[in-house]
This record gives C-alpha cells, sequence and structure tokens, in this order.
C-alpha cells in the first residue's frame, strides 16, 4: 500500500513515488539545474552594473538573439551524443541563408524558398552521414570539407553579396505568433526542446543514440543499427543548422555569406557547457538549450557593460573550460566512489 507523508504544518500531502520522481528529476539534471543557477548568478550580476539587464524587454532580446543557436545547438547535440562531431553546421548556416535569398530574387515565394534553404541542410547532412558511416571517414575530417566547401559555396551564390529577403511577409517566422501570445522563435525552441529530449529518454531509438556514443561496437553487437543511427543524426544536424539560419534571416530580414562564420564552435560549445562529453555517450537536450542562453547571457553581459566585444570569445572559452573541468572532476570522483 502507498504510505504518505504529510508535513509538519499539516498542509501537504505527499506519496513516496511522487519524493522519488522528484529525487530521480533532480539527479538526472543535477548539471543542467546547475547551469541553470550560473545562467541566473550571471543575469544578476550583470544587472548590478547595468540595471537595464534585468527588464523584461532585455530577457526577450536574449531569447530572440539566442533561438538560432538554441536550435543549431540541439542538432549538434544529437551527432555529439553519437560520438561524432560536426564542424559544417555554421557553413550551412550561412548558405542556408544565401540559397534562400537568391530563390526569393529568383521569384520563388517564401514558402518556397524556405523549403530550399531547408534543401541545403538536408543535402549535406547526407554528405556527412554518408562520408562518415558508408566511406568510413573521420567525422572531423569529413565536416571540416563540408564546413569549406559550403563555406565557399556561400560567397559564390551572390559573389559575397549581402542579399536582402524579398518577401516582406518572411519575417512572420521568426516574430509571428502561430499560438497568441508567444513568439514563432519561442516556439520552435520549446518545440525541438521537448521532442528531442523526449526522443533520447523515452523512445527506443533515442537510447540507440548513448549506446553508439558509449561504444559503437557493442551497440552493434547488440543489433543496434549503428550506421542508421549516426546517419539519422548528422542529417538532423544539418537540418536544424539551415532552420536556425532562415530563422535569423527572417529576423534581420538579409542574408550574410558570414553570418554563421562563429556559430559552429558557439554550438558546440553550448552543448559541451550543457553536460555532453565529447567523447559521446552523454548529453541532454535541456543542457544543450541552457548552454546555449549562457553563451547567449554572456554575449549579451558583454555588450550592456561596454566591454569590448573580441572579449567574447575568451570569456566563452573560459566558461568551457570551466565547464569541462567540472565534469571532469565530477566523473573522477565517481569512478573513485
Amino acid at each position: 500500500m502507498t504510505k504518505t507523508i504529510i508535513d509538519q504544518a499539516g498542509t501537504g500531502v505527499e506519496t513516496r513515488p511522487a519524493i522519488r520522481t522528484r529525487e530521480s528529476l533532480l539527479s538526472t539534471y543535477r548539471t543542467e539545474l546547475a547551469i541553470a543557477g550560473a545562467i541566473g548568478l550571471l543575469v544578476l550580476a550583470v544587472g548590478t552594473q547595468v540595471p537595464q539587464a534585468l527588464s523584461w524587454g532585455n530577457f526577450a532580446n536574449i531569447t530572440q538573439a539566442g533561438a538560432p543557436l538554441i536550435i543549431m545547438s540541439l542538432g549538434v547535440l544529437l551527432v555529439v551524443i553519437t560520438g561524432g562531431i560536426d564542424l559544417s553546421v555554421g557553413s550551412v548556416f550561412s548558405l542556408t541563408g544565401m540559397v534562400t535569398a537568391q530563390a526569393m530574387a529568383a521569384g520563388f515565394g517564401g514558402v518556397s524558398a524556405a523549403l530550399v534553404g531547408l534543401g541545403v541542410g538536408l543535402v549535406f547532412g547526407s554528405i556527412n552521414g554518408f562520408l562518415v558511416t558508408i566511406a568510413g571517414l573521420a567525422p572531423f575530417v569529413v565536416t571540416l570539407i563540408t564546413f569549406a566547401v559550403a563555406g565557399s559555396l556561400a560567397f559564390i551564390v551572390t559573389n559575397g553579396r549581402s542579399m536582402p529577403i524579398g518577401d516582406p511577409d518572411f519575417w512572420l517566422l521568426n516574430s509571428g505568433s502561430m499560438i497568441p501570445g508567444m513568439p514563432n522563435y519561442i516556439l520552435f525552441c520549446i518545440v525541438l526542446l521537448v521532442a528531442i529530449e523526449l526522443f533520447l529518454k523515452k523512445m527506443v531509438a533515442g537510447r540507440w543514440f548513448y549506446a553508439v556514443g558509449s561504444s559503437a561496437a557493442a551497440a552493434h553487437l547488440l543489433g543496434i543499427p549503428v550506421k542508421r543511427t549516426q546517419f539519422f543524426a548528422y542529417v538532423a544536424s544539418s537540418l536544424l543548422a539551415s532552420f536556425s539560419g532562415l530563422l535569423t534571416i527572417s529576423y534581420i530580414l538579409n542574408a550574410e555569406s558570414t553570418a554563421g562564420s562563429s556559430l559552429m564552435l558557439q554550438a558546440i560549445a553550448a552543448v559541451v557547457i550543457g553536460g555532453a562529453s565529447l567523447l559521446g555517450g552523454t548529453g541532454t537536450a535541456v543542457g544543450a538549450v541552457l548552454g546555449a542562453l549562457m553563451i547567449t547571457v554572456i554575449q549579451n553581459g558583454v555588450n550592456l557593460i561596454g566591454i569590448n566585444s573580441f572579449w567574447q570569445g575568451s570569456v566563452t572559452g573560459l566558461a568551457i573550460l570551466i565547464a569541462v573541468l567540472i565534469d571532469r572532476f565530477s566523473k573522477s570522483r565517481r569512478g573513485a566512489v
């Protein structure tokens, strides 16, 4: 029979299963809770210097600016969990924007041009997946090649010129509201976060990602489709990079050939800060999102305080170092127990 626990004031009743569920969640998302706390402290620290940092308007700016990085990081997470790496996402992001803008200039409507842009992600994700799984090449080498190719094509498409977005209604993709009161960029982030987290934690195919990242050889012996899982991870990563590119050009209504030049490192950094291991086998969608938010908060704080923006990379690098050291220390302690 289920026992109940009544608090000392006699006003609350909680079952033991509820307590176990809560403790399980706290244990599962211990790293993520620490990151959320760190983000809160960063915001408060900046707020003591610049009160504007604590305004609702600034929180909205952080969310809208961070949405593309959040979505890209979720894709990179899938690859990292399988033990791979995707260096091409920044170039795919840039090429998607240029191709979409060029399609509009050629007479395509906003929806059809966006589909053409997503095709960029599908093509490069398939190339990455094929070369890694079928050709057996190292993920670092493969995605470094596609990083260079996609980055070059982003310049070739429009001879390096920026391209305005031809569809005047394309801004609705980012800032419109399919749900009243909730901008689309927030909706997309929430839907993708929930979908990917549930996929990884609750679905058999999602658990395959962790198994492949932990040991591809052991996963193969267990009957897990290792190559198919890896291929899907690379395709999903590139598609989400393309989608984040569409969100960005929808926001600024302009496409730049270098728009994603720094996002690849930021996406990988977000995944690492969020608790994923570059060796594979660990990581959560919640952690990747919080890692992306931390990077965005750091960038926002640097700008508000008036620090030279060139320091952003150094501060982000320091955050990555701290995250890696904490992860290494915690693993060493668990191994010693």
